[in-house]
């Protein structure tokens, strides 16, 4: 049983240029699972909240774990950031964009008086000798 798409081919077609593009290894080994696969494997992951080992083969995604570490490559490369840009400069261009009921809060926006500059706590002074213990 094949599951159908989690993503459109138009939205493939967006997210595609933005995928670091991946070597072979000389040495061969396990052909890699395709990336529209492995995306739509994620997105399934995540809409549905399922643990990611228990990812239904039959879907034809991969396994659980090679999607989970796909997510946690693409993150490090910052893919899911410039799709993020991408898909709102589209809003934005399209005139589609309302910003009206927008909120802003400190978990996205850093303060605008800047970083608060603690000094640091004086660690030289921690006690890394314990007293010997009394037998």
């Amino acid at each position: 049983m094949r599951h159908r798409k989690e993503i459109t081919a138009a939205l493939w077609r967006r997210i595609k240029p933005l995928l670091p593009e991946h070597k072979r290894s000389p040495k061969g080994g396990r052909p890699r699972l395709d990336d529209e696969l492995a995306l739509n494997g994620i997105v399934f992951v995540l809409r549905t909240g399922i643990p990611w080992e228990d990812l239904p083969q039959e879907l034809g995604y991969g396994s659980g774990m090679t999607c989970w570490r796909r997510l946690e490559q693409w993150q490090a490369c910052g893919v899911w950031h410039r799709l993020h840009r991408v898909l709102f400069e589209e809003l934005r261009d399209a005139n589609c964009l309302d910003l009206s009921r927008a909120s802003v809060d400190a978990a996205s926006v850093s303060s605008p008086r800047g970083p608060m500059h603690r000094p640091k706590p004086d660690r030289s002074r921690q006690t890394w000798q314990q007293a010997a213990p009394d037998y």
